[in-house]
């Protein structure tokens, strides 16, 4: 239930924070309710604005082409001025890395919604 509660907070953050996921956390800290509180996890599924979002990654429905398209370009600027903004050769290639890594993830592994047929878009 702990790490339930630390995936709220700083999925809370994330809304506050540019850069900062919010849709991933909240997804953890049902995964983590669900083992350890099913009342909780019912209030992460309930929250007006991620509850839609955890309930579509469960049921295998992706992401819509907006949002990833969002996702990726927010990764891309975030990544950007964190390279601009530090001065060791060595951290800008980990940091481009893991940005390249998180833009290929987004595109290519997360299932795009609009791709996915009319029988998987069901709700189950």
């Amino acid at each position: 239930m702990a790490i339930g509660w630390l995936c709220v907070g700083v999925g809370g953050l994330g809304v506050i924070v540019p850069g900062l996921p919010t849709t991933v956390f909240f997804i953890g800290a049902a995964s983590c309710f669900a083992r350890s509180s099913p009342r909780f996890e019912r209030w992460v599924l309930g929250l007006p604005h991620i509850g839609p979002l955890v309930r579509d990654y469960r049921a295998g429905r992706g992401m819509r082409r907006r949002a990833k398209a969002l996702a990726a370009g927010t990764i891309v600027v975030v990544c950007g001025l964190s390279i601009s903004a530090v001065d060791d050769w060595a951290v800008r290639l980990v940091i481009g890395a893991a940005g390249l890594v998180g833009v290929w993830y987004v595109g290519w592994r997360v299932p795009t919604r609009e791709r996915l047929g009319p029988a998987r878009l069901r709700p189950q």
